[in-house]
This record gives C-alpha cells, structure tokens and sequence, in this order.
C-alpha cells in the first residue's frame, strides 16, 4: 500500500463519523444532478459570519513565520503528501498557506513549530553541513525517516523532539489538504459544505423511491439567504 493510501485510511477513519457520515454523496466531482457549489462565493464568504471574516483578515496581516521557515514547511509537506498520478500535492493545495494560517490563529502551535523547524536545521547541519531545504531529497528522506515513526521503546532518545515535531507536520498537512476540494477529491467524497446544503441528491432520492416536493424546497432551502442569521424572540419563536 502507498504512503498516500495508508494516511487517507488513518484520516477516514478518524474523521469518518464528520465527513463521510455527513455525506451524502461519494461522487468527486460537481458535474452530476447535485451541484451544491452553484453560485456560492468561495472566497471566505460562505458560512462565516462578519465577526469571523474581521478576525480572519486579522490573522492574515499578522505576520509569524519567515520565508526560511516556510520554505521549510513546504518542502516537509510534499515529502508528507506529494503529488500522485490522481492527486496534486500538498503545496499545490496550497496547505503551507494553511499551517501559516492555524499557527498565526492557534498560538499553542508557534513553539512547537517554531523549535520543530530549528531542530530539523541543526540535525541537517550537523549530518550533511547544510540547511534542511538544501539538502537533496534523498538526504532530506534519510533524516524524515528517523522522526516519521513513534517511538514507544524510546530507543532514539536523541530523535524524540524531531518526532514530536513531525508528528505536528503531518496532523496539519493532512488536515490542510483533506479539507480542500483537492482533498475531497482524493477521498472521493463530496461532503457538505458550511451554510451550504440543498437536500438529499437526486440519486440517493430515487433509490429509495422519494422526492422532495418543490414548493417545500423553494421556501426550506433557498441558498440566497444561507448567510442570514436567524433571529429568535425571548420564547423559542423565530422571527427571521
């Protein structure tokens, strides 16, 4: 089995209950009689609200990692998730701009990453007297896989940091990809989408011989107001 192959079935099976569940439809592409994507605006406007987007806009003028270090997280993530025959790589899913994201968002990661990354440039030194992103790839692997694998008899005392931090890479590189469209893709599900969904597909309608009816559909799942936020009264009545 390929490396891809084996973390696709370790990310399945511990998402499995939120994304695949949650489907309900394995088809990878949009072309079919659901398109839940027509006429939503991708660019950070479904399902969020406006104190979401402020934040968001916040976290991206931040500025944390260097070019160094983010030259190094991208070379880290193709080694985790290149490119396959089916599937783009990490970087091309743009997942480096992802980890820039969540370590900028979620602080308890800056150490973890920031030390990682200095740890794998003292182990490339000291080894082959240059920095990790300038070793060949056959270098690069040799040192990836000392710290690709736990270590549970502590018999690599000296690699446990290097392990620690790879570990780290590798749970946001595979979060990163398998939750964009390049991803789903890979998984070949077709999951539902924030403040986007319009019912059951048509296939799996009609294998159990049901419908919705139009007029129903016309006023419970009308796209235009998917980001309007419902407003209660002080008894449980919604107002709008």
């Amino acid at each position: 089995m390929e490396r891809r192959d084996s973390l696709k079935l370790l990310l399945v099976g511990a998402i499995g209950g939120a994304t695949v569940a949650g489907s309900s439809s394995c088809k990878s592409d949009l072309e079919g009689s659901k398109k839940p994507l027509d006429g939503v605006d991708l660019n950070l406007s479904y399902g969020r609200t406006p104190a979401e987007k402020k934040l968001d806009q916040k976290v991206d003028e931040e500025i944390f990692l260097n070019e160094h270090e983010l030259s190094t997280i991208a070379v880290l993530c193709d080694i985790i998730l290149p490119a396959t025959s089916t599937a783009g790589s990490a970087t091309e899913a743009e997942v480096p701009d992802f980890i820039e994201f969540i370590v900028k968002d979620m602080p308890n990661h800056q150490l973890p990453m920031r030390g990682g990354l200095m740890w794998l440039d003292i182990q490339s030194n000291s080894r082959y007297d240059k920095q990790f992103v300038d070793l060949t790839n056959q270098e690069q692997i040799a040192i990836v896989d000392d710290i690709a694998y736990p270590d549970p008899d502590n018999k690599k005392p000296d690699m446990a940091p290097g392990i620690k931090f790879f570990d780290q890479m590798r749970n946001l590189t595979l979060t990163g990809y398998y939750t964009t469209r390049m991803g789903f893709d890979d998984l070949k599900v077709n999951s539902n989408y924030a403040n986007v969904w319009d019912g059951v597909p048509k296939e799996v309608l009609a294998k159990h011989d049901v419908d919705y009816d139009e007029e129903w559909l016309a006023k419970c799942v009308d796209q235009s107001q998917r980001l309007t936020i419902a407003k209660w009264d002080d008894k449980g009545n919604l107002l709008s």
